[in-house]
C-alpha cells in the first residue's frame, strides 16, 4: 500500500510515519520543513520511505502526487485559533483550499483519512455529551474552516474523519503550545500557572493514540468509510483546573492561581463522547497520567528558551 502524508514531519506525522513504515507500507511525506526540523531522520534508512520538500498550496505539483497513492492522510495545517488569527490568509489556503483541491483530485478507489478538531463543537450544552450528531458551533476561523474541510472530505464518499480531542505527549517534532504539554511544561519549570476560564472543559488524547486511530481506520475502512468519529479519552473530560490537579499529582510544588482576565479564542467548553469509535473496538492505549509522566521526562531532557518550535 502506498500512503501519502502531507505535513508528515510535524507533531502528528513524526509519530505516525514510523508506525506506517513499521507495518511495511510505502510512505511518501510532503512537508514544507518551515521549522527546519529533522524529525523523520530515523526513517531515511527505510527503503519504503520517500520525502519531498513541497508546499500543499502548490496545486500543480500536488495533483500528480495524489494520483500515485492508495491512501492520502492530509496533516498539513495551520493548527489552533491563535496561529490562524496571526496568519488568516495562509490558514485558509492550507486548512481549507488545499483540502478542497485534494477532494477534487482523488478517485473513488483512494482512501482519505483526515484529522479535524472537536473544537467545532464550540460551547457545548451544559453536562451533555457531544456526539458526532451534535450541532457544530465553531467560534474561531480555525474551527470554522476545519468544519468546512471535513465536509469536503466526507462528500468524496471515501473519507474517514477524526474529530480529535486536545492532543498531548512527546513527539520528535514537539509542540509545547498544546494545553497538556503547555501546562506540564509550566509545572516543571515555573512551578506555577495562572488560569483563566478554569471551569472550561475539554477532552484529551495522546499523540500515539491518534496514530492508533489512523491504523485502526486502515484495518476497518469498510466499516468506517464516509463517517466521522470523535477520538479522545472517555475518562478525561476535564476542566482546566482538574487538568492542573492531575499534573500536580506528578509534579511537586506546582501552584495554581486563578485570574478573571483572559479569554479562550476558541471558546472550547464541552464534554465529548467517544462511544462511536469505541463501539467498533478501538481503545486508547495511553492515559492522561501516562502522558504527563512522559512529558516530565521529556522536559527534563530538553529546554530551548521556553519553546520547542525551532528545535533542531
Amino acid at each position: 500500500m502506498n500512503i501519502l502524508v502531507t505535513g508528515g514531519a510535524g507533531y502528528l506525522g513524526s509519530v505516525l510515519v514510523p508506525a506506517l513504515l513499521g507495518r511495511g507500507y510505502r510512505v511518501t511525506v510532503v512537508d514544507s520543513f518551515v521549522y527546519r526540523q529533522n524529525s523523520l531522520a530515523a526513517c531515511c534508512a527505510d527503503p519504503g520511505f520517500s520525502v519531498y520538500k513541497m508546499d500543499v498550496r502548490d496545486t500543480a505539483a500536488m495533483a500528480p502526487l495524489y494520483a500515485k497513492h492508495d491512501v492520502v492522510i492530509p496533516l498539513a495545517a495551520i493548527v489552533g485559533a491563535p496561529a490562524c488569527a496571526a496568519r488568516p490568509a495562509e490558514a485558509t489556503a492550507i486548512n481549507l483550499d488545499a483540502v478542497r483541491h485534494l477532494a477534487d483530485n482523488v478517485s473513488t478507489d483512494q482512501i482519505l483519512l483526515y484529522p479535524v478538531t472537536n473544537s467545532g463543537y464550540g460551547i457545548g450544552d451544559k453536562d451533555a455529551l457531544c456526539t458526532e450528531e451534535s450541532p457544530l458551533r465553531p467560534v474561531s476561523q480555525y474551527g470554522r474552516e476545519k468544519v468546512k474541510a471535513e465536509r469536503l472530505v466526507l462528500e468524496t464518499g471515501n473519507g474517514v474523519t477524526f474529530r480529535l480531542a486536545t492532543v498531548f505527549g512527546m513527539s520528535p517534532r514537539m509542540r509545547i503550545d498544546l494545553l497538556v504539554n503547555d501546562f506540564t511544561y509550566r509545572a516543571v519549570y515555573d512551578r506555577f500557572i495562572v488560569l483563566f476560564e478554569s471551569h472550561f472543559r475539554r477532552n484529551y488524547i495522546h499523540v500515539r493514540d491518534v496514530t492508533g486511530a489512523f491504523l485502526f481506520a486502515l484495518d476497518n475502512y469498510d466499516r468506517m468509510r464516509g463517517k466521522t468519529f470523535n477520538v479522545g479519552l472517555s475518562d478525561a473530560n476535564l476542566t482546566k483546573m482538574q487538568l492542573c490537579q492531575e499534573i500536580g499529582k506528578l509534579v511537586d510544588d506546582f501552584h495554581v492561581m486563578e485570574s478573571e482576565i483572559g479569554v479562550d479564542p476558541d471558546k472550547r467548553d464541552y464534554l465529548v463522547s467517544n462511544a462511536k469509535i469505541e463501539a467498533l473496538g478501538w481503545r486508547p492505549a495511553f492515559s492522561l497520567q501516562d502522558g504527563i509522566r512522559e512529558l516530565v521526562k521529556g522536559y527534563t531532557m530538553i529546554r530551548n528558551g521556553g519553546s520547542f518550535d525551532n528545535l533542531p
